[in-house]
């Protein structure tokens, strides 16, 4: 009875929306269903069908699975990195380093994919000039414009990472630190074999919500690539169905993208979960 009024927010905030997508998944859905001009029609899998005979949807999923994989790999790597090294400094550099941290968290993903595309402009940008590439276009290639997006995901997605880790880390008793340390574990021996494992529940949640921020990616590569790149070269799910709703006014093959990406995030999720409670099962 607790959880009720909660449960009718979450209700009216996330299972209408997603019965909406789904239904009109299911029908053509253009401008003019839109505007009233003609009626919608329905076309069962039909939407389902002509995206997965394209061949671009295909290259777009395994791109953005990629894509996504190397980000979440990267932040988890930044960020526990950070959350460790938190607890060996003094007070003013651990201030000055959460204050760094969260000021990056905190800004607009607009903001922050201007300042890195400014940070690696070929004509005034001051990477380019640092590492003597000349007018080197980091967005003009699709494996240098990913990498790109790649940092600034990173950049602006590690502070959750970090902040939490941080605080799991805080909560394990010193005792057993010490008492690893004195059996002369190094330190990626006392991560692996004491931390991890204690932090299992909170390495869950965090690396659960980095697979759904990374896959769902769209303003970065929005703005970072000028809507996808060249040719559509760095395109991932999200803007592809940006692209195809929108864009191109077919709303319902847009709902389908939409659908597909909400069940593999389902999938992997479930898939994740399961392999952590068999692990801990065996532990």
């Amino acid at each position: 009875m607790y959880l009720a009024p909660a449960l009718l927010v979450l209700g009216g905030l996330l299972v209408y929306p997603i019965w909406q997508l789904g239904l009109i998944s299911f029908f053509e859905y253009t401008q003019a269903q839109v505007s009233g001009g003609e009626p919608a029609t329905f076309e069962g899998f039909g939407n389902y069908a002509e995206l997965f005979g394209d061949p671009q949807f295909w290259q777009v999923l395994l791109a953005t699975v990629l894509f996504a994989a190397a980000c979440v790999v990267s932040t988890l790597a930044v960020g526990c990195a950070l959350a460790v090294l938190l607890t060996r400094v003094r007070a003013v550099p651990r201030l000055a380093l959460m204050l760094a941290a969260l000021g990056a968290w905190a800004t607009p993903a607009v903001t922050g994919s201007t300042v890195w595309l400014f940070l690696f402009d070929p004509d005034f940008g001051p990477v380019n000039r640092m590492l003597g590439l000349g007018d080197h276009s980091w967005t003009y290639g699709r494996l240098s414009a990913f990498f790109l997006v790649l940092l600034e995901v990173v950049w602006c997605s590690f502070p959750f990472v970090m902040v939490t880790v941080y605080a799991g880390i805080r909560a394990v008793p010193a005792e057993v630190l010490e008492a690893a340390s004195l059996d002369g574990a190094s330190q990626w021996r006392v991560w692996r074999s004491v931390l991890a494992p204690m932090l299992r529940p909170i390495l869950v949640v965090v690396t659960i919500q980095s697979v759904i921020w990374d896959f769902k990616v769209f303003t970065q590569i929005y703005v970072m690539t000028n809507g996808g790149g060249i040719a559509g070269q760095n395109l991932v799910l999200n803007v592809y169905a940006y692209q195809q709703a929108f864009a191109s006014s077919q709303y319902g093959l847009g709902s389908a993208i939409g659908v597909v990406m909400l069940l593999i995030l389902l999938a992997v999720t479930l898939v994740y979960l399961r392999l952590l409670r068999r692990q801990g099962e065996e532990w």
